[in-house]
């Protein structure tokens, strides 16, 4: 499976159930990279997306623990064990896990491929990933060049869990 952040030098993501920041060409190549593809998120970033609906283009799985939580046009699961029994029927390649904070950290385990975009600014923040650059288990295989919206740095990093 893949998942797919972007994050502070200090590895936040977000403050007050919002993103950090907002950069076009993240939220293009977030597009790429997840369009026609599966995409697991909790309820909590669901409801930070524009009326709450799901993403289009994709197979929107909402991870809650609510019971009678229901999702137009998206699966509902309410444990890591009914998601990972779901995502049976899916190529895990074609998997993305787009958080939030806690569910970034319960699926990580299952992850090999983290898509990592990281931003040259410390923010305030309430939510965190853990750092990949401190994780033994993890290493850079692709690298951008720095870019540049406005005056933030940033540049998408590829991570891939060792073998």
């Amino acid at each position: 499976m893949n998942l797919i952040v972007a994050v502070d030098k200090n590895w936040a993501i977000g403050n007050k159930q919002e993103l950090l920041v907002r950069i076009p060409n993240d939220h293009k190549m977030f597009r790429e990279e997840t369009t026609g593809k599966v995409v697991v998120l909790g309820r909590k970033t669901l409801e930070t997306f524009p009326n709450k609906l799901p993403l289009k283009n994709r197979t929107n799985i909402i991870l809650s623990t609510n019971k009678e939580y229901k999702v137009k046009d998206a699966i509902v699961v309410h444990s890591i064990e009914e998601l990972l029994v779901q995502l049976e029927q899916y190529n895990t390649k074609d998997v993305y896990i787009i958080g939030g904070g806690s569910i970034y950290k319960e699926l990580l385990p299952y992850c090999d491929v983290a898509h990592v975009t990281k931003i040259e600014h410390a923010y305030e923040a309430d939510a965190y990933f853990p750092n990949l650059d401190e994780d033994k288990e993890w290493e850079i295989t692709a690298e951008s060049e720095e870019l540049t919206y406005f005056d933030l740095e940033y540049r998408f990093v590829k991570y891939e869990r060792k073998r």
